[in-house]
């Protein structure tokens, strides 16, 4: 019974966390309390955590499978919903980061605002947490540290803009925590 329960927990956060990406549910979610959106599917993870370390009767590869669906889809509105937070605790420009602008020829702003700040964020963090998540689940824990590394020299130049430091610190532990997380659950199935 327990591996039922397990595995329906499982199958409705994957799906939940695959609609999330959807508009209308994003734009929902974007409504709702930061802290509802964060706290609730993990603790929907952590009690998939307690189900299966009582009972490990799930295969391994639908348990690799399912976390790593959970880890790389449902990071996103967390770590989106994270940075909300981050703001409304008074961090400014974190979820829309100010940027300069680029000065025109006679040396003053230009009316054209520079290219956004941490462009790709949604698609560069979904590599990440899927690129985390197989490397834990496959033994490879410094895996890991490269994941981290290439994707910080790729964001390097643009990490001096206004608020683009914040977001990138914030973004980067709450996508890594969660896919850890999510990985962690598939691996107390061996």
């Amino acid at each position: 019974m327990t591996t039922i329960a397990l595995l329906v927990l499982l199958l409705l956060l994957a799906v939940a966390s695959v609609a999330a990406w959807h508009d209308a549910v994003s734009a929902r979610l974007a409504r709702l309390p930061w802290w509802l959106v964060v706290t609730a599917p993990a603790a929907v993870l952590g009690l998939a955590a307690l189900l299966a370390a009582a009972d490990a009767g799930l295969p391994r590869g639908l348990a690799a499978v399912l976390g790593v669906v959970i880890a790389v889809a449902g990071g996103g509105p967390v770590t989106t919903a994270m940075l909300r937070g981050a703001e409304l605790a008074g961090m400014p420009q974190i979820t829309h980061p100010a940027e300069p602008a680029e000065p025109t020829v006679a040396g003053g702003p230009s009316p054209v605002p520079a290219r956004p700040v941490l462009r790709g964020g949604l698609w560069i963090g979904a590599l990440e947490r899927a690129a985390i998540a197989s490397c834990l689940l496959t033994g490879l824990a410094e895996g890991v540290a490269l994941v981290l590394a290439v994707k910080s020299l790729g964001r390097y130049p643009e990490l001096r803009a206004p608020g683009a430091a914040e977001r990138f610190i914030i973004g980067t532990f709450t996508s890594l925590l969660w896919a850890a997380g999510a990985a962690g659950v598939a691996l107390l199935f061996r």
